[in-house]
């Protein structure tokens, strides 16, 4: 029992003791931080000072000098960033333009009676214009102008139909004596073709209409909804044309109520010029059509090739598909030419078509359109592609004409734009001259500006002359006060 106490009495001094050195440790610890730095060593002058103690550093993270972890923004690079920002905004486009493409669909027949009805407007347009400027009102020409229009295409249809009708027997002969003609020269000819092979290749055709019976029947069924469809359209067409023929500026003012005010004055602009340029596309393409129908219906017709007046109108109404019209009707003259009339008759058909068609590519469409409609040949074969593949051959129609609107559009509106700045950086280039000749006055107080001190000069002018006047007055005749006008009252 004796022993625990000596023990017990070890382990505090040990515990004191510790507690001594820790103590001094702190002390020592703390007064190497308060001192600013350590004593210079033996042998090294004030001009030399010891080399601090080194110290261990932790290097930052990488991506900032602090240490901290960089936004994710900033770590993208700049050009991905753009390429994003461009991206999901081309994206909103395309769907846009998708969503627009469906409703179009929805209503095919509308949207495309109503764009034909612009066509041909831009065509009457002009002469209802002059018989209002003649007298006419303008209901009654809208309504001659509209009629006579549409009893002239009716016309064409049912010559070209009556034309059809009446040579059908004997244009049947003709390629049947052209059939047999080609078959004999193919016999003949150095591509050493058999009678077994020509055979072959007829009773293929023979099966494969034979197998396609049902399609070709349902699409004799179909060609009954097609009719229909084609009357509404026609309907369509004429209401839509004799409305905007009437009453084409009251719906152009309201349509632009839609648009909202701060782009409103660009599109009241743009509007005119974009129906310019519709009505020169319009106009040209029909004088160019009519001149090559003529030129060469006249060529076929000397030629002695059947049914020369209906290819012609065939050769009018396809030359509105720019390019491909002209080589389709061209191609259909040259085929009746060959099955009807031989070798030498088509080749001679073929040579006044691509003359014509040369002439009318180089010198009259320059000539006749002109600087109206400026597209490049590559954006035309394009936009008829394109087209015909989204809505067969009314998109190839209306594809070149849209272009043309839209390249005038755009080049208006972009100029406007320019215009737009140029005016905003007058007015605020005014703006700053108008804040520096209102500047405060030096030595005149912080409320005073030029104006306002040139304006109290003048009021101080124009006190003291009023004095002066009503002294020498009172000293001439003794006038009272009343006598006078006030000079401030005349101002």
């Amino acid at each position: 029992m004796a022993r625990v106490p000596r023990w017990l009495g070890r382990i505090g001094r040990g515990l004191a003791e510790m507690s001594e050195r820790l103590d001094e440790r702190r002390a020592e610890v703390e007064k190497e931080r308060d001192e600013p730095g350590p004593e210079p060593a033996a042998g090294v002058t004030a001009a030399e000072p010891a080399a601090p103690p080194a110290r261990r550093t932790v290097p930052p993270a990488r991506g900032t000098a602090s240490g901290r972890r960089p936004d994710p923004a900033e770590a993208v690079p700049w050009g991905v960033r753009v390429a994003a920002e461009a991206g999901w905004r081309l994206l909103v486009l395309a769907g846009t333009v998708w969503v627009l493409m469906r409703v179009i669909s929805a209503v095919q027949l509308v949207v495309f009676a109503f764009v034909i009805a612009l066509l041909v407007t831009a065509l009457l347009q002009p002469t209802v214009a002059r018989l209002t400027r003649r007298g006419v009102p303008r209901g009654p020409a809208t309504a001659l102008t509209a009629i006579s229009g549409f009893v002239v295409i009716g016309l064409m249809g049912w010559f070209v139909t009556w034309q059809v009708m009446e040579n059908i027997d004997t244009l049947s002969n003709q390629i049947q004596s052209g059939i047999d003609d080609l078959r004999n020269w193919l016999l003949k000819s150095p591509f050493h073709v058999t009678d077994k092979q020509i055979n072959q290749i007829a009773k293929n055709l023979r099966e494969a209409i034979g197998a396609n019976a049902d399609q070709i029947t349902s699409a004799g069924l179909e060609g009954v909804q097609v009719i229909v469809e084609a009357l509404t359209g026609i309907l369509l067409v004429f209401f839509s044309t004799l409305f905007l023929l009437y009453d084409g500026k009251r719906i152009w003012e309201w349509f632009l109520k839609l648009v909202p005010a701060a782009a409103r004055p660009g599109v009241a602009g743009a509007g005119p010029r974009a129906w310019r340029t519709l009505t020169a596309y319009v106009r040209g393409t029909v004088l160019v059509a009519l001149i090559d129908a003529i030129f060469i219906g006249i060529g076929i017709y000397f030629l002695d090739v059947p049914m020369a007046v209906p290819l012609a109108v065939f050769i009018f109404l396809f030359s509105f598909i720019p390019l491909v019209g002209a080589v389709a009707s061209g191609a259909l003259a040259v085929i009746v030419a060959l099955v009807t009339q031989g070798v030498f008759t088509a080749l001679m058909t073929l040579v006044v078509v691509l003359a014509v068609q040369q002439i009318e590519g180089h010198v009259l469409q320059p000539f006749i359109l002109g600087r109206a409609v400026r597209v490049h040949p590559l954006a035309v074969v394009l936009t008829v592609a394109a087209g015909g593949m989204v809505a067969g051959i009314g998109g190839a129609v209306v594809a070149v004409p849209l272009v043309a609107v839209t390249n005038t559009v755009v080049g208006y509106l972009r100029t406007y734009a320019q215009q737009q700045s140029g005016a905003d950086a007058e007015d605020a280039e005014d703006g700053a001259a108008g804040e520096e000749a209102g500047a405060p006055v030096p030595g005149e107080g912080p409320g005073k500006t030029v104006g306002e001190d040139a304006e109290g000069t003048r009021n101080a002018e124009a006190k003291d002359a009023r004095h002066a006047g009503d002294k020498g007055a009172g000293a001439a005749g003794g006038k009272g006060a009343g006598d006078d006008e006030d000079p401030a009252h005349e101002e």
